[in-house]
């Protein structure tokens, strides 16, 4: 990550500038960097910034951050419980999905991040962050709540594929589903409710 034009906050875990990619530089308006404690038991991967992220700066806002937001809170968390962050972290052009190649390009700065989280669980959001972490082709909607073992950047974690956000406002039949994948999330990270109802992620 040392390349010239490109730096790594490591303290933050944020990327600072990178021009690896011409046509997300193009596209951008600011570097969208991962959100939440450095620390978290769960991290949450998405494919990208859209539209509303490269606005704000923050991954999963708008709708789709709404509808993640409102699961996390029937599963006893906070957004301040989980670290959040994309596959790539510059908005593809009129929000298509990421190239392999800029998947790759970016793929760097994913690894050095779960590698510092060290989660207890990696959860996929969608087909383009589980297909790139697992590194095969996957049937999203069949597989979501399904735990795999994977190694990511030479260390074995366990992976709970999801599908997006987004598909439960696109189609309401998958609400339901996403709800208990996130639930279990919680269950499998080893989160329990107290009995104010408040999320006790910090005392694992």
């Amino acid at each position: 990550m040392s390349d010239e034009g490109e730096r790594v906050l490591d303290d933050e875990l944020c990327v600072a500038a990178c021009e690896r990619c011409p046509a997300l530089v193009d596209s951008r308006s600011r570097i969208v960097n991962g959100v939440g404690p450095v620390d978290a038991d769960l991290l949450f991967v998405g494919e990208g910034p859209g539209a509303t992220e490269d606005e704000r700066g923050e991954p999963f806002v708008g709708r789709s951050g709404d509808v993640l937001d409102e699961a996390l809170r029937d599963a006893g968390l906070a957004r301040s419980d989980v670290r959040i962050t994309n596959c790539v972290r510059c908005r593809p052009p009129e929000n298509r999905d990421p190239s392999a190649e800029e998947l790759a390009n970016c793929r760097g700065y994913l690894d050095a991040e779960i590698d510092r989280l060290d989660p207890e669980l990696v959860v996929t959001l969608g087909k383009v962050p589980s297909e790139h972490l697992l590194d095969r082709s996957v049937g999203i909607t069949g597989e979501s709540g399904e735990v795999v073992d994977a190694r990511i950047a030479g260390t074995p974690r366990r992976v709970l594929l999801s599908v997006h956000p987004a598909a439960t406002l696109y189609d309401r039949s998958q609400r339901e589903g996403f709800f208990e994948t996130i639930a279990r999330a919680a269950e499998l990270a080893g989160v329990t409710e107290g009995s104010d109802g408040q999320s006790r992620l910090g005392e694992f």
